[in-house]
């Protein structure tokens, strides 16, 4: 679907909005843009020679200055339809320290370092400075480069506030603001930064906006601040992607460690997504136990570790990666083929950006849910909200039928880390909160027997691992 228009004063259904002013049409080719040609020529060299659809679409009223309100899934190639024309907008002007030209405010700091990652070539070809102002790194290093001068500023509200309140950056001369996943940075609380930063920007600058969706918060800054929008809608949900296939695999409680662990040995690379810091950490160790290449993700790692992650994600190093709802946005590998929801969603959105992994830029990949029997009547509804008709299946480990869908095969078994690393003995959370249900402490679980039962679980998978490999 590709719908452009112009909208008045309501933006909760992009598709009833009646033209009202027409736009420019869709670019074919990037050449038909009249993009500066060290533009050109970089995208050449890099291989980008015909634009995706929110690109062609959206990139010719950008260019020519408009305000724009932009829909499109992850993964639709949104970074370059709003940061070539801010580049090319912003080309030839020079910035005065501590005054940055260009502003693209994103929920989190692996979003922010994705865009100035594929902005930067263009940017260096402009002859562009760039500035990534995010948490968990030296803000002394940020004071530097914007002290230095920077053109273009990449960065997460809570840290931009913090560097409008030490004076150490000052929005006045920004003609060029965008708002990439506004409904995340609304979500995680973030509006009155978003608010103050908008209020500090030029005010006859123009304005870029996108999000997955448009209700409450995310309608409030549209209304406000963007002027006249032209709206651009490309492939909105996830669930519209023809190439993504979901499944729902319903386990037994008890096999819940083995199943999990089956699918993370797989050949290739693999996001599991969970609920909370203290279940990744303690999925990670017992993956690394069983001889899995697995790593942690979640907002209590400092950024380099992050950082590093990431990269090991990236080259292959690491091939299971076990995230927190911050691996949700902004994390784009090449090829990543399967996503697994260890924890079942509570929110259609979460799911469509956790989904929003894999399945990117037209390629294909697979979703996977993992419920007890208890859970199917909820995940049902949360699919059919979301949009999506999954598979669903019973699966046990050692399955045929597990292997087919996921790839999942038994673990090497040797560990990684120097030996096994039981749960640790303060825990008193279930490590699994969406299999193993928080509901069960409310009905009186205490934290011996909730360790006992982590235990038998560990044991468990560790046995049937065993008697898989004919030890």
């Amino acid at each position: 679907m590709n719908h452009s228009d112009r909208v008045g004063t309501s933006h909760g259904d992009l598709a009833d909005s009646a033209p009202l002013v027409p736009t420019v049409s869709p670019a074919a080719s990037f050449a038909d843009l009249g993009l500066p040609a060290e533009m050109l020529r970089t995208l050449t060299g890099l291989g980008v020679r015909e634009p995706f659809p929110i690109q062609a679409a959206t990139l010719p009223d950008a260019l020519a200055g408009r305000d724009i309100l932009g829909r499109g899934r992850t993964g639709s190639g949104k970074t370059l339809a709003f940061g070539l024309p801010l580049l090319a907008r912003t080309a030839g002007r020079r910035a005065e320290p501590k005054q940055p030209l260009a502003l693209v405010l994103v929920p989190t700091r692996e979003l922010a370092q994705q865009v100035t990652q594929a902005l930067a070539p263009y940017a260096d070809a402009l002859r562009l400075r760039m500035a990534t102002v995010v948490g968990g790194v030296s803000i002394g290093r940020q004071v530097a480069a914007l002290r230095d001068g920077a053109e273009v500023v990449v960065a997460t509200p809570g840290r931009l506030h913090d560097l409008i309140e030490r004076k150490a950056c000052r929005l006045g001369r920004v003609r060029i603001t965008v708002l990439d996943e506004a409904d995340q940075m609304c979500d995680m609380g973030f509006l009155p930064q978003v608010t103050e930063a908008l209020d500090q920007v030029h005010a006859d600058g123009q304005r870029m906006l996108f999000s997955a969706t448009l209700d409450r918060d995310v309608d409030h800054l549209v209304g406000r601040y963007l002027h006249d929008p032209v709206v651009h809608s490309v492939d909105p949900s996830a669930g519209a992607v023809t190439t993504m296939d979901h499944h729902v695999l319903v386990v037994h409680g008890p096999d819940r460690y083995a199943v999990t662990t089956e699918i993370a040995a797989r050949d290739g690379r693999v996001v599991l997504f969970l609920d909370t810091k203290h279940a990744v950490d303690q999925l990670t160790r017992h993956l690394r136990a069983s001889g899995v290449h697995a790593a942690a993700l979640h907002s209590g790692k400092s950024q380099p570790q992050r950082t590093r992650t990431l990269a090991q994600f990236k080259n292959g190093q690491i091939t299971a990666l076990v995230a927190t709802n911050v691996a949700a946005r902004g994390l784009h590998v090449d090829d990543l083929d399967l996503v697994v929801n260890v924890d079942p969603p509570t929110d259609p959105k979460d799911y469509l950006h956790r989904a929003g992994r894999t399945a990117r830029a037209g390629r294909s990949g697979s979703v996977v849910t993992l419920v007890l029997s208890a859970q199917r009547r909820e995940m049902s509804l949360l699919m059919a909200e979301a949009g999506i008709e999954p598979k669903i299946t019973k699966v046990r480990s050692g399955e045929a039928e597990l292997s087919r869908i996921t790839g999942a095969k038994a673990p090497s078994g040797t560990p990684l880390d120097g030996g096994p690393a039981e749960p640790r003995a303060k825990n008193t959370n279930a490590p699994f909160r969406g299999l193993g249900s928080s509901k069960d402490a409310s009905r009186g679980t205490g934290g011996k027997s909730r360790k006992a039962s982590e235990a038998r679980m560990l044991a468990e998978a560790r046995k049937a691992a065993r008697v898989r490999r004919g030890g």
